[in-house]
């Protein structure tokens, strides 16, 4: 958690932990309530996730120039401020809304992908959605878009702050429909499916980041009891 501190959402107290955390690592934790200070543990555990082969095709992600690098560190730099930003009151629920309607079943959270023979440098951080191309991508919560533009990797991309550390991403988009500083609704239409970006097809790519940590967005769209507790 980086000593960073947070309030209960919803009378619960949700601590995230970010897939790259080292397994068998212990996280101190502690909570105060109804004047009561309590310590607790979490201890990491290990999970596969397995590995996924991408042959990707003749598009410039698949062999980035020096300056197709150049331009995805802007882009990471970028994503550094927005993640990095100071929590503020969170505008959403559990569980939230689907990012799509209707929502196929998820895939590939935490695989290790090997694009065309080249492991890649991180597991795949969200969930990808077998939506057919042009649907509408949907807003899962009342937000303020904090990023909305052409990135390198992640193609036409939509980022939306929720407040309590809060950040949904939508990416591959075939267009955006709203810009920075909007204020959007819980539905709200942020563009459509495409195949922008590194992408075989289209599809959407659906992850989540919560105070700083990146999780599996399915734990945030299903029954809030269903996530693990200590």
């Amino acid at each position: 958690m980086k000593g960073r501190s947070w309030t209960a959402l919803q009378a619960t107290c949700y601590y995230p932990i970010d897939i790259e955390q080292k397994a068998q690592s212990i996280i101190s934790i502690s909570r105060t309530a109804a004047g009561q200070y309590h310590l607790g543990r979490i201890t990491v555990e290990a999970v596969e996730y397995g590995t996924e082969d991408v042959t990707l095709p003749d598009i410039p992600q698949a062999n980035p120039s020096p300056a197709d690098l150049r331009r995805d560190t802007r882009d990471r730099a970028e994503l550094a401020r927005i993640f990095n930003a100071p929590d503020t009151a969170p505008k959403f629920r559990l569980p939230l809304g689907p990012p799509a309607n209707p929502l196929p079943p998820p895939k590939s959270f935490g695989v290790n992908r090997i694009f065309n023979g080249k492991p890649a440098s991180q597991p795949h951080m969200g969930v990808d959605y077998a939506v057919p191309v042009g649907n509408p991508v949907l807003a899962v919560a009342d937000g303020t878009v904090v990023m909305a533009q052409d990135m390198f990797f992640e193609g036409n991309a939509v980022f939306i702050n929720h407040g309590d550390g809060l950040i949904s991403m939508y990416f591959h988009l075939s267009r955006i429909d709203v810009m920075v500083g909007q204020a959007v609704k819980k539905g709200a239409i942020l563009g459509r499916v495409g195949s922008t970006g590194r992408a075989t097809g289209p599809h959407l790519f659906f992850g989540v980041r919560w105070h700083d940590a990146r999780i599996n967005p399915q734990f945030l769209l299903e029954d809030p009891a269903k996530i693990p507790s200590l």
